[in-house]
This record gives structure tokens, sequence and C-alpha cells, in this order.
């Protein structure tokens, strides 16, 4: 039985880790909040109170942590003694499922060879609706050696998993991504506050556009929660602040201009600004409707 340190049970990675007991893996997870450990044990796993205490008898390490300060810091430590590359025994194979800059994860996967260790980055997509029903897309940077040996783990937390390239190319199509989702639910905030303006059947509306052209999983999995003025987060619009900045830093490096991709990246921020960071990326309809001079925090017709 494979031994897997699962390090950051929040939203994504607590219905990650528990596919992966599911799947029989030996799972040991550490989050800084004990009540995360918690139900993954009570799930089948076991805890730890520690990085160095989950990934010490690992045989696979899987991280899914907020940002790139965060990767780093679970990988290297935060006094140089307490992270992966200090505890884990060599040859563990390390997936880092989190969204990160491309740029650090080539640093890390270099960091991580010259110390003994495999990584792979592979952020995911699917949001928490992906990672509860094992459903996530996930697109995967590494050597394919390692890709293959990955592959019993990564069948048990996604469904679509596709090797795209070295170290760092994982992140570079997340990155692409984000793009296209964040894309999408601005078009489709402006979409639900145009029809609503002129009184129509929101729901009605929503249901004949996905049925066309127009439809997309987009609209499918965030249309409800713009009726309903229901914004619980399943990914939070300080996250995709996060990775628009990602992009927007990246394809100015490249070369690339992405003028439709800076427009949202700056509604973003605004969202981030007037405190909707916390809510679910759905909720870029609230910004929608401030710059419609109507109040955001006022329910939908269809919800009332």
């Amino acid at each position: 039985m494979t031994t897997v340190a699962f390090i950051g049970l929040g939203i994504m990675g607590g219905p990650m880790a528990g596919h992966l007991v599911n799947a029989g893996f030996d799972v040991v997870g550490y989050n800084r909040s004990q009540a995360k450990v918690d139900a993954l044990v009570a799930a089948g796993g076991k805890g730890a109170t520690s990085i160095a205490d989950a990934v010490r008898e690992a045989d696979v390490v899987a991280i899914m942590v907020p940002d790139s300060p965060d990767v780093r810091q679970v990988l290297a430590g935060s006094d140089g003694t307490d992270g992966v590359f200090q505890n884990a025994k060599p040859g563990t194979l390390i997936i880092d499922f989190s969204s990160i800059r491309p740029d650090v994860t080539t640093e890390l996967a270099a960091q991580a060879k010259e110390q003994g260790f495999r990584l792979l980055d592979a952020p995911v997509s699917g949001g928490e609706a992906g990672a509860k029903n094992a459903a996530l897309s996930i697109m995967v940077g590494g050597e394919k050696d390692d890709f293959d040996a990955a592959a019993d783990v990564f069948n048990a937390v996604g469904k679509t998993v596709v090797h795209v390239g070295p170290n760092g190319a994982g992140q570079t199509v997340k990155a692409a991504n984000q793009l296209i989702v964040a894309g999408n639910i601005q078009l489709l905030a402006e979409a639900v506050a145009f029809v609503e303006a002129y009184g129509v059947d929101t729901e009605a509306a929503l249901k004949v556009l996905g049925g066309g052209l127009a439809g997309s999983k987009v609209l499918d999995q965030k249309g409800a929660n713009m009726l309903g003025r229901t914004f619980n987060p399943g990914f939070r619009i300080e996250l995709h602040h996060k990775d628009l900045g990602i992009v927007t830093s990246a394809a100015r490096e490249a070369g690339v201009v992405i003028p439709l991709g800076a427009v949202v990246a700056q509604l973003m921020a605004s969202a981030v600004a007037n405190g909707d960071g916390g809510l679910d990326h759905s909720a870029l309809l609230r910004g929608v409707l401030r710059l419609s001079g109507q109040n955001p925090d006022s329910p939908s017709d269809s919800a009332s």
C-alpha cells in the first residue's frame, strides 16, 4: 500500500485526500487547522502534527496550498528544517496540485532534483464540485516517467489527466485555463445583469442559452449562483485574482498581448478591493451590478 502525505486539506485538498483513502492509499494529512485533519481521520486517513511528521514515511507527497510562497515554504521549510526537502525519503515523488507561478515551479523542480526528489506540477481545474466528484481536469508538467508513476494517484482524484510537457508546463496551461474561466464568468455575469434589467425570466434565459453555442460548463455550474445571489466559495475570488496576476505577468514576459484578460484581471481586483475576495468567483456579478448603479446586496427577482 502506497503511503501518500497530503499537505493542505481545504476546499479542494480535503475531498482529494478522501478519494485517495477510498482508492486504498495510506493517507497521512496535515493542515494548519486541526478540524480539517480531524475530517480526514474520520474518513479513514491519518493525521500529522507537522509537515515533517506527515512526509517522513511517505512514498508520495501531495500538496494543495494557495500560492507560490506557500508551496515554497512547504517544500523548503520555514526555518530550513521543517519542510519536505529536509524530511522526506530520497526518491519521494512530489505532486504539487497547487496553482502557482510557472517560474517558481521550474525553480523548485530543479531544487528537488538536486536533493534527490522528483517533482510534478499538477494544477487542477473543476473547482469544489470537481474535487468532490473526483472529476478534476489535471494538467501535468514534469518527467514522463514520473507522470506514469503517479497514474494511480491522478486517477483517484481526476477524470481528465494530461501530461502537457516539462516542469512549469502544467502551471502555464493552468494559467491559460484561469484566463478562459475568468472571461467566461465575467461575460455570464454581464448577460445575467442584462436580461434581468429587461424583466426576462432569467432562469429560462439561462436554460435556452445553455443549449446553444453560448452554453458552457461555467454557465452550467455558476448560473444558479448568480440567479440566487448565493456565492459560497467553490473557488474564491481572491485566488482567481492571484491566478490572473500570474497570467498577466507571464504574458508580458512572453510578449503576448491579452487585452480582454487584462480587463477581467482589473475587474477581479476591484472585487477584492470591494470586500468580495472571500466569495465564489461567480460573485463577479456583484461588480457588474455596482458598475450599473445597482445594490449588489439586493436579491434578484428570480430569487425572491
